[in-house]
């Protein structure tokens, strides 16, 4: 692997198994990602996390804070911004009720993985500090799922900031994974006066850096990640501030972005649509095989 795409070895049999009926494709669960970004003294920098090692789904793989919705995320919560009717047409879901679910699962991932939280007091400020020990006791009630984000967020007389996120891609993950997600990714500026921090238990580093920088270290095979993940980095190279990347958002096709697997002869090869550099072509072993 000349690069650091992730490609876990178990794919082509599982391609396979696909492709001869005896695998069967699960239901991706609805997931919510946020690229967080800073101004840094070289240009906009974003916020990553590297998953542990240990992790079973992509571990040792550079991300950003995220993760499943949760039921509850539908639940009644003071709204600031676009209306969730109109983050709706913008998702591309069926209605309101998911489309605010997707967005406070993004708000809410983004705080329970690295302390940042894009809530106020009213609907035009921001929470300025999310450290102390009550702040802690409430973000890790969060992460056991022992109340839901909309009660956090009342009893502590929150406003949720969607007007502080730009809708960036959507990737859902392939047919042949036993775990799928079908996950749209934002951005949002880390807001004055509070700090990230490596809040999840699933990370053992975090990072800020220049989305250029991040690439090239893929490219020399130094830095491990996920097709998702390397793709919407370069796409925010062409941007020199958080700023910016946010006023580009709504021109972003949100377009799902699926991989395709298909069989040639005794090998397999595996696309992504619109992103050729992920393209793989696989040997008959499942091993040795190369890009396309």
């Amino acid at each position: 692997m000349s690069n650091g795409q992730w490609y876990p070895p178990e794919w082509p049999d599982r391609i396979r198994a696909l492709a001869g009926g005896t695998l069967t494709a699960v239901t991706p669960r609805r997931a919510a990602t946020v690229l967080l970004l800073r101004d840094g003294a070289r240009g906009a920098e974003v916020h990553m996390v590297r998953r542990r090692t240990s992790m079973a789904f992509a571990g040792g793989a550079y991300a950003y804070p995220g993760g499943g919705v949760d039921p509850r995320d539908e639940h009644p919560v003071r709204w600031a911004g676009p209306a969730p009717a109109e983050w709706a047409a913008r998702l591309g879901v069926e209605g309101p009720a998911e489309a605010q679910a997707i967005v406070c699962a993004a708000v809410r991932e983004t705080y329970e993985e690295s302390g940042v939280l894009l809530a106020g007091p009213t609907a035009d400020s921001v929470v300025a500090d999310t450290r102390g020990d009550d702040w802690e006791a409430d973000r890790a009630a969060l992460v056991a799922r022992e109340v839901a984000f909309a009660d956090f967020l009342e009893r502590r007389g929150l406003v949720l900031r969607s007007d502080l996120l730009g809708a960036w891609a959507r990737w859902i993950t392939p047919e042949f994974e036993p775990r799928r997600y079908d996950t749209w990714f934002f951005v949002a500026a880390l807001p004055a006066g509070q700090r990230a921090s490596n809040a999840s238990t699933e990370a053992d580093r975090t990072v800020w850096v220049r989305p250029v920088d991040a690439a090239a270290g893929y490219d020399r095979g130094e830095l491990l990640m996920m097709p998702p993940t390397i793709a919407t980095l370069r796409s925010l190279e062409r941007y020199g501030t958080a700023a910016e990347a946010l006023a580009g958002a709504p021109d972003r096709d949100l377009a799902p972005v699926l991989a395709q697997a298909r069989l040639e002869g005794d090998r397999v090869v595996l696309s992504w649509p619109g992103h050729e550099e992920f393209t793989k072509t696989v040997g008959a072993a499942g091993t040795g095989g190369g890009d396309a």
